[in-house]
């Protein structure tokens, strides 16, 4: 229907709005027509799936009214053979050391938390102006963290890797006495009374909160309220979303790691752009609680990092139960740096990389460019090539070939559920992006989505968990392009968890990346895949020349 007259009317819309009790104007009615001719297919695609009569939708009802208390899991923090590292004179030449290193210029007492905090927040000060990836500053609570972390490894209790190194958080996660306002002019200057899960695992580990990171408004692209968060690499273009703050200030060197948050891209995307590595995990691995809820079924927690290591040592600890998030499953997390994953079985989508050659991907988050399309498909043959020079047996595999067109009507009906009132009310027309795609035409034609449409899809979902299950009975780890293959989409929908990685460069020097997918619950051998990835390659050295932002020292 994209190149004819959309099929609704807004006559038709407006009648429905009168059984629904609903009052759109006739622009929105207008802007609607598009949206919801186009889900005509989306359900046509839907029913062409046969459901039998005894598959359940993918969402499970739970009588508690609350979690059990969390569960105790393990938490160690294992770290690979490091060089010895020395404080460099400028300690400015330190921002773009991965986690690994900069632990080891604390535990050895060469640098403190607080001269660390305080020349990340001079970065983060000097270049923000530029590239647009700081909400909130929490000065006062990382000095006061700083300090305490410096006092408590000159007394000789040392928590681990983490302990005095300065992070940021995606502003979807609440921070008490600090604004949390999720990127969305309507929620500015909102006040959460909580500290999220993550916030206080972080801080439970030593990690010292610098700042609150850009998210695109409402966790959607990296226009917020504040502007567009820039890539670090090339400031003329946006960093991709929603995790657009974390992705940049970590990539540009403003902090020694981030938090993202992933319902459908959100991790993947940004991380690719900017080049920095993350990690979404298996669907109910991290606690969402203190998180703003997008879609309760998809939305994911996960690091982004200058290393893949750095990404399982933030992840040791911020996973598992914590007695609040109904989803959370208590399988326990071991990385173990010294694993050789040529032991473990690893597959490749086949059909993803010759995709890759003819120029095809996936639709919903197609790289921008033929330039940077062309890059990727080379970028990502190449990855190929290297896992076999480092003696990886790469075994060719297919995705389930379930069209998962239809599936879409999920994350938009539980978006729009989410946000409703903001919907009824008409705040949701304060945020900057106003166009067919954004939240606010989404949120108002999520509202003729049929419940009926809506379960059939999770029912449709639970066919393909259970051909992704007999799919990973084959392989512990695969590998696809990062945009190929519908792996992105489809993966999301089945709760796998996914490392993206940096793995070269356009012929204008903005990254690419990778992506290594493994089965549920299975991180540590998806991490050590990828770092035997990045073990063979520098492309996670590699660094953006900042001299486009430093007219905002001027």
């Amino acid at each position: 229907m994209t190149d004819q007259e959309p099929a609704i009317t807004p006559e038709q819309i407006a009648a429905a709005e009168a059984l629904l009790d609903l009052n759109f104007t006739p622009a929105q009615r207008e802007q609607m027509r598009k949206t919801l001719s186009d889900r005509l297919e989306h359900f046509a695609a839907l029913r062409a799936n046969p459901l039998e009569n005894s598959v359940p939708p993918a969402l499970h009802f739970n009588v508690n009214a609350a979690d059990p208390a969390p569960a105790a899991v393990p938490r160690s923090y294992p770290m690979s053979a490091q060089p010895p590292v020395t404080r460099p004179a400028d300690l400015e030449d330190a921002a773009f050391y991965p986690v690994t290193q900069l632990a080891e210029l604390i535990r050895t007492r060469q640098v403190t938390s607080l001269e660390l905090t305080e020349m990340y927040l001079a970065r983060l000060r000097r270049y923000d102006p530029v590239l647009q990836c700081v909400a909130t500053y929490t000065d006062a609570l990382a000095l006061s963290q700083a300090k305490r972390a410096d006092e408590e490894i000159a007394r000789g209790l040392y928590r681990g890797p983490l302990h005095g190194i300065p992070w940021g958080a995606k502003d979807l996660l609440a921070a008490r006495g600090y604004p949390t306002q999720w990127g969305a002019k309507t929620y500015e200057g909102q006040q959460l009374d909580v500290d999220a899960t993550v916030v206080q695992r972080l801080e439970a580990a030593g990690a010292v909160l610098i700042a609150k990171l850009a998210s695109g408004a409402l966790a959607n692209g990296d226009v917020w309220y504040g502007g567009v968060t820039k890539n670090p690499w090339d400031t003329s273009e946006g960093s991709s979303g929603s995790s657009a703050g974390s992705a940049a200030a970590t990539a540009a060197g403003l902090v020694g790691f981030a938090i993202g948050s992933e319902t459908m891209g959100s991790i993947v995307s940004p991380a690719s752009r900017c080049g920095v590595s993350g990690l979404r995990p298996t669907f109910g691995r991290v606690s969402r609680y203190g998180a703003m809820a997008l879609s309760w079924s998809l939305d994911k927690i996960g690091p982004m990092c200058r290393s893949v290591e750095d990404c399982a040592l933030v992840f040791s600890a911020i996973y598992g139960p914590d007695g609040r998030d109904l989803s959370l499953t208590p399988e326990p997390f071991q990385w173990d740096p010294a694993l050789d994953p040529r032991a473990l079985r690893i597959g490749y989508i086949a059909s993803a990389f010759e995709a890759a050659d003819a120029g095809d991907t996936d639709a919903h988050h197609r790289p921008e460019g033929e330039e940077l399309q062309r890059a990727n498909d080379i970028n990502s043959a190449a990855v190929l090539d290297v896992m076999r020079a480092a003696g990886f047996a790469l075994t060719p595999i297919e995705l389930p070939d379930t069209d998962i067109t239809g599936l879409w009507v999920i994350l938009a009906a539980e978006a729009a559920a989410a946000f409703d009132q903001i919907t009824r009310d008409g705040s949701v027309d304060q945020l900057t992006r106003q166009d067919d795609d954004a939240w606010p035409n989404i949120f108002r034609a999520g509202r003729f989505i049929p419940a009926v449409e809506y379960i059939n899809a999770n029912r449709v979902r639970s066919q393909i968990v259970a051909e992704m299950a007999r799919l990973m009975t084959e392989v512990d780890v695969f590998i696809s392009p990062s945009y190929g293959g519908r792996t992105l989409g489809l993966t999301n929908l089945t709760g796998h968890p996914t490392a993206v990685v940096p793995n070269g460069f356009t012929d204008r020097g903005t990254p690419t990346s990778i992506t290594f997918v493994g089965g549920l619950h299975k991180e540590a051998e998806t991490l050590a895949v990828a770092k035997a990835y990045q073990d063979a390659t520098d492309w996670h050295f590699q660094h953006p020349d900042l001299n486009a932002c430093k007219k905002s020292e001027s």
